[in-house]
């Protein structure tokens, strides 16, 4: 058995991670204490609302125990991580609490100034939603109305257009006719630790340039990049991370899609997170809907695309969505936080797996070290293949957790750490979980890789469709 915080007893997992087997898995521990909800008749309800400024706003529904005595701390981390999941998988300023004050005073100091999760409201909320997070209680009857509207953004392909993706080391351009791709291209560029927006200003400028000279007239544009955009407007992007002057930022950085936009003589231009746009550009090669594509590469990128076909106005960036509920689990240096997503599933989790594998590889940067634990598979080291083995159960169980929270059918696997025979061996993995401790989301859950046409244009065309034409009429 293992044990969680305070006195609740959880089965030991059918799978342990091989070098992590203390790994709590969140859908054991929230399954777990679900039982403990439905036997305990003063269980009762609780409705979390996060709002943003322009009023979007989503409602979560929860039952939870009656908060006394043992049942405060199990109460404390049931709300307290699904809210941290909320805030980055949806988004929202101000935090809407019915059911129970305290616990809704416990969350307000949480996310205080100065409070624990400081990171989360201070960059979630002042970054994001230039909105400190807040946290207040209500009466259920005083709760803001869900409104959320999916944005119908892709699957546009008539006339002429340019897709392009943004990355941290290569900028990526094609153009489309009808949705046929008649030049593509890909230029080397250093954005990270450039520090002024000029450079890639320029750089931006440039792949759309040549992009165009192979179409007749552009119609429209639409890009992708890592990063948070909202209606076009840069507002957290690692693209951007050595532009440190706050001003130079809101007055050069935030609207250069806006600048460029203006250039091309106002024509409809969308720029967008990458990992939706990776998601649409899945659900384009399949022909299906409900894709929750997840990339373990420099970090955990996410994208979604609805059971409608559609993109919600979500966040989804799951590096920061806890999953491992342990109280001595993996510390991110960025948010402070533990248990979170981009410890496990990333270059810095197979990093962080190394040394316990036997390999040893001091200062040498992620990538480098990724590459190293890719030889030592293909060699046949028994360490790196333990390295992928642990990946892949921890990725079962929380493709569970991800499934509290999504609609998923098919699930599109994809980024450096899952390439070759490791990425075989996370994906057969996870299967096995998931088969054996969640045979109904076995038998839901398509898991796939990218096709080698997705592979080559998929990005590109997928964000070239972002753009709806203007009517002719």
């Amino acid at each position: 058995m293992l044990t969680s915080p305070s006195t609740m007893q959880l089965p030991t997992p059918r799978h342990l991670p091989p070098l992590d087997e203390n790994f709590l898995p969140a859908a054991l521990w929230n399954a777990a204490y679900r039982k403990l909800v439905e036997v305990n008749p003063r269980s009762h309800e609780l409705h979390l609302a996060l709002s943003r400024k322009d009023g979007t706003t989503f409602r979560h529904h929860l039952r939870i125990l009656p908060h006394e005595a043992e049942n405060v701390e199990l109460n404390r981390l049931y709300v307290e991580r699904t809210l941290k999941f909320l805030l980055w998988m949806k988004g929202g300023s101000t935090v809407h609490v019915a059911g129970n004050e305290k616990i809704a005073a416990l969350l307000s100091g949480i996310y205080s100034e100065g409070g624990v999760r400081t990171f989360d409201r201070d960059l979630v909320g002042r970054g994001i939603f230039d909105d400190p997070i807040s946290v207040t209680a209500c009466p259920p009857e005083n709760l803001p109305p869900s409104s959320e509207e999916n944005m119908s953004l892709g699957r546009n392909l008539e006339g002429c257009r340019i897709g392009f993706d943004l990355g941290g080391s290569d900028r990526k351009a094609a153009a489309l006719i009808d949705g046929e791709v008649v030049f593509s291209e890909e230029i080397t560029w250093d954005p990270y630790f450039q520090s002024d927006p000029a450079y890639h200003l320029a750089g931006i400028r440039e792949t759309l340039q040549h992009a165009a000279q192979h179409l007749p007239r552009v119609d429209a544009i639409g890009g992708s990049a890592a990063g948070i955009y909202i209606n076009n407007e840069v507002r957290v992007a690692s693209l951007f991370r050595g532009i440190k002057d706050p001003e130079i930022f809101d007055s050069e950085v935030r609207p250069i899609f806006s600048k460029l936009q203006e250039e091309w003589g106002g024509i409809p231009f969308v720029v967008i997170n990458d990992g939706e746009v990776t998601a649409l550009a899945g659900s384009m090669s399949m022909n299906a809907h409900a894709v929750l594509g997840i990339s373990m590469g420099t970090s955990l990128a996410a994208g979604y695309c609805t059971p409608g076909g559609g993109i919600a106005p979500w966040l989804n960036e799951l590096a920061f969505a806890p999953i491992d509920y342990r109280g001595d689990a993996p510390t991110d240096e960025w948010s402070g936080d533990t248990g979170c997503g981009v410890q496990y599933f990333s270059q810095q989790g197979v990093a962080r797996l190394a040394p316990a594998a036997g390999l040893e590889f001091g200062s040498m940067p992620f990538p480098d070290q990724l590459v190293e634990v890719q030889k030592a598979m293909a060699a046949g080291h028994e360490g790196a293949r333990r390295i992928y083995e642990t990946i892949g159960v921890c990725f079962g169980y929380t493709i569970a957790h991800y499934a509290d929270f999504y609609e998923i059918e098919n699930l599109l696997i994809l980024g450096r750490v899952t390439s070759g025979p490791g990425g075989e061996l996370i994906l057969e993995k996870a299967s096995e979980v998931l088969h054996d401790e969640f045979p109904d989301l076995s038998e839901r859950i398509k898991m796939t890789t990218p096709d080698e046409q997705m592979k080559r244009h998929g990005q590109a065309v997928a964000a070239a469709s972002l753009p709806a034409l203007p009517d002719p009429r």
